[in-house]
């Protein structure tokens, strides 16, 4: 089954086709044909989809990794070659449609250290973020025991004013969480969920006092059983 990247080959065949029939058109008029065929205004507007389609697949920081659930044929990951020192999560503009946003797909740059040197502090990741036109993309961190459920986790979906959406210039963010004793490893970075572009620089992780309070989103418990009845009671404080 033929896609858009092989427009160029199917303007080639058009036109031999058409040639077979007695009908002479030129092969930018073949381009355009195909071009409409696919729904684009003109062949311009074609030919710069299928450029983005075909980028290459950008350099990953050194240290830095690709999340294993992240599908890198909707994104690419890694340094922006235009601003060094940046790095790029953007999604592939010929795979918005196949991002599944039911489930919430995200594509994650990440990193991950011992926690051997921050046992028993409390930490803060910082870094600045800029977004173009972005569903949603933020900062995030966790702190993993050896074995079973993390221990501490934010990405500041909870927080109001937390994650970037639409366009943005750089806004710094921070997340700061406790790092126990039992603590084996810590992973951070950031990620773009659905579709857009996502930069992310000036990342630092830094103990800080207990006088800066952590970041992350603590259980929701009632004070009292509430509103059992279903009949509009107002939670207790």
């Amino acid at each position: 089954m033929h896609s858009f990247l092989d427009s160029k080959h199917m303007a080639k065949a058009l036109r031999q086709a058409l040639a077979e029939r007695g009908q002479e058109i030129s092969h930018s008029d073949a381009l355009e044909l195909v071009a409409r065929q696919y729904g684009f205004a003109n062949w311009n507007m074609l030919a710069a989809r299928i450029e983005a389609a075909q980028l290459a697949p950008l350099e990953l920081p050194p240290g830095w990794h690709v999340a294993g659930h992240t599908n890198e044929g909707n994104y690419r990951l890694g340094i922006d070659p235009k601003a060094p020192g940046t790095a790029l999560i953007e999604s592939r503009p010929d795979r918005d449609q196949a991002i599944d946003r039911a489930a919430g797909e995200t594509a994650v740059l990440m990193q991950s250290v011992l926690a051997d040197p921050y046992r028993g502090s409390r930490l803060r990741l910082t870094a600045e973020l800029r977004t173009e036109a972005a569903e949603t993309a933020t900062l995030w961190m966790r702190v993993d025991p050896a074995e079973g459920r993390y221990l501490h986790f934010d990405n500041l979906l909870q927080r109001p004013g937390g994650p970037l959406a639409g366009t943005l210039g750089w806004t710094e963010r921070q997340i700061v969480l406790d790092v126990p004793e039992t603590a084996a490893t810590i992973h951070y970075g950031f990620f773009l969920r659905g579709s857009g572009k996502a930069w992310a620089r000036r990342f630092a992780l830094d103990p800080v006092g207990v006088d800066v309070a952590t970041t992350e989103p603590g259980p929701r418990y009632l004070s009292r059983p509430t509103n059992l009845d279903f009949g509009g009671e107002q939670p207790a404080a």
